[in-house]
């Protein structure tokens, strides 16, 4: 990823956290829960690796590509779990996304003052306008959801929902990540 040194690590600090998160919700009891948490684990922390700094790391030619390939497999598990419903919609933007950024930085590891391959900014330009009308309605979402949730009493007690099946934060793991593909794809 191309851009200032600090806002790359601290995109890595974001997506990295994300990734933990998502991690720790796959232990949830609910099937579709742990299969939607392990995909957003897999963004989480491949949007992380992609995002550190290439002053102190730079990958191998050969890195992009796998990238690429893990992602497009991600990809088709998405598109595959869509036929069940809209929301996996979502995932296969996000791991398509992924397959694009991979792409390009596989095309243009080798100059270092290239910010983009040739053709590649109307595709940059459609997905930066996904991801930030995701962002803007993931963040609405979110502020009635936190509301919605109310504090804990003695009726419905601490243990009333676990810490991983808590949907207000695994909306704003989503959002966070939405702010991040926002980030890395203005510095394609």
């Amino acid at each position: 990823m191309h851009g200032p040194v600090s806002a790359s690590w601290l995109l890595v600090a974001l997506c990295a956290a994300t990734g933990a998160y998502c991690l720790l919700r796959m232990r949830s009891e609910v099937e579709e829960q742990r299969r939607a948490a392990g995909g957003e684990a897999l963004m989480g922390f491949g949007m992380a690796a992609m995002a550190v700094p290439a002053a102190v790391f730079s990958p191998p030619r050969w890195a992009w590509p796998v990238y690429a390939a893990v992602f497009a497999v991600a990809a088709l598990r998405a598109l595959w779990a869509a036929r069940t419903g809209p929301h996996h919609l979502h995932h296969l933007v996000g791991t398509s996304a992924m397959v694009y950024m991979s792409l390009v930085m596989a095309s243009v590891s080798g100059a270092h003052h290239v910010h983009g391959a040739a053709g590649a900014a109307p595709v940059t330009g459609v997905l930066l306008l996904y991801f930030a009308g995701y962002v803007l309605l993931a963040g609405a979402r979110l502020v009635p959801a936190a509301a919605a949730t109310g504090p804990v009493t003695a009726a419905t007690g601490p243990a009333a929902v676990r810490w991983g099946d808590r949907p207000e934060l695994s909306r704003a793991c989503r959002l966070s990540m939405g702010i991040a593909m926002v980030a890395m794809l203005l510095t394609m």
